[in-house]
C-alpha cells in the first residue's frame, strides 16, 4: 500500500529520459482490457522494476475482483500502469473520492484501512488535466445494483428439515446455490473458484445473472466466510439465503448442500407451490 510521495516522485520524472514503455505483464491482470497494452516504468507509485509492480499490486488486484466501484481499475491502473503518453495523467480527486467511498469498506472488511498514501487531497482537482470520475449521465443510464455488505459470517447449517428451510425461504428473498473451491495460490494471495446458480428468486426487478454476480461479489468481499467454506481444494456446495434491504445484500443463512441429504433439494422443489403463512 506504499505510495509515499508519489506526487513528488512523479514531478521528478523527465518523461522520455527517466522512464520507459514496457508491455503490461500478464500478472497484472487488473490492467488488461482497459484500452492500452503498454505502461510507463517507473510508475506513479514510484516502483522501478516490474517485479516490484507485481508484488505491490497483489492486494489491490484482489480488491479489483470485488468490483466495488466501476472506476476502480481505471484508478489503480493509472497509478500502477500509467499509459505511455508524453506526460503522466493522474486520476482526478473526484475519482479518488468516489473509489475510496465505495471500496474503503471492502478493504476494512479484509482488515486493511484506506492507506494515507492514497489520500485523495493529493490528487489534482477536476479542472486540471486528469482522469475524471463517472458522470451523472452514466449513473442515470446504468442500473444501480444492490451492494454486498461486510458482515459476520452466518454459521453453516448441516442439520435441518425441508419444512424448516421453507420457513427460512419465506422470510428471505433470494437463495443461490454456490460451488466453491480454493485456487492454487499465486503470490501467496488466496483466490477461489466460485460458481453460482440461482435456485429461486423473488426480489422482482433483478435478473438471475444479476443476483449471481452480486453473490460472487459478496463472497469476495466477505472472504472470512468464503475461507470458512473452502477448507480444501475439493469443491463444496452451499445454499446461501438472504435479503436485499435498502440496496444492501445480506446473507442470513448458509446451508451445506450434501448429495446424501435431499432436504434442500426437496425444499427448493416444494418452494414453487409453497404458501407462506
Amino acid at each position: 500500500f506504499a505510495l509515499s510521495g508519489f506526487l513528488s516522485v512523479a514531478a521528478g520524472f523527465d518523461i522520455g529520459l527517466s522512464t520507459k514503455c514496457v508491455v503490461i505483464p500478464k500478472e497484472l491482470d487488473m490492467c488488461h482490457k482497459i484500452g492500452y497494452s503498454e505502461m510507463r516504468l517507473p510508475n506513479l507509485m514510484g516502483h522501478t522494476s516490474m517485479g516490484e509492480v507485481i508484488l505491490k499490486s497483489t492486494t489491490w488486484q484482489h480488491l479489483a475482483h470485488t468490483d466495488c466501484h466501476p472506476h476502480l481499475r481505471t484508478f489503480l491502473c493509472s497509478l500502477f500502469a500509467p499509459v505511455c503518453l508524453d506526460t503522466f495523467i493522474h486520476p482526478c480527486r473526484s475519482m479518488c473520492v468516489a473509489v475510496r467511498d465505495s471500496c474503503a469498506p471492502v478493504l476494512a472488511c479484509h482488515g486493511h484501512p484506506w492507506p494515507h498514501s492514497l489520500d485523495c487531497d493529493r490528487f489534482p482537482a477536476d479542472e486540471d488535466m486528469c482522469l475524471a470520475s463517472l458522470t451523472k449521465e452514466y449513473k442515470h443510464l446504468h442500473k444501480v445494483l444492490p451492494k454486498p455488505a461486510c458482515q459476520a459470517c452466518p454459521a453453516v447449517e448441516e442439520f435441518f428439515t425441508h419444512k424448516r428451510v421453507l420457513e427460512v425461504f419465506c422470510t428471505n428473498n433470494f437463495a443461490v446455490k454456490v460451488k466453491l473451491s480454493k485456487k492454487r495460490a499465486v503470490f501467496g494471495d488466496q483466490e477461489y473458484n466460485i460458481e453460482c446458480q440461482v435456485e429461486f428468486i423473488t426480489q422482482g426487478s433483478l435478473l438471475p445473472y444479476e443476483t449471481q454476480s452480486m453473490i460472487q461479489q459478496w463472497l469476495l468481499i466477505n472472504e472470512n466466510c468464503t475461507q470458512r467454506m473452502t477448507l480444501t481444494h475439493r469443491p463444496m456446495v452451499y445454499l446461501l439465503v438472504g435479503n436485499i434491504e435498502e440496496g444492501v445484500i445480506l446473507v442470513n443463512q448458509v446451508y451445506r448442500w450434501q448429495r446424501r441429504d435431499s432436504q434442500l433439494a426437496l425444499a427448493t422443489q416444494k418452494w414453487r407451490y409453497h404458501k407462506c403463512l
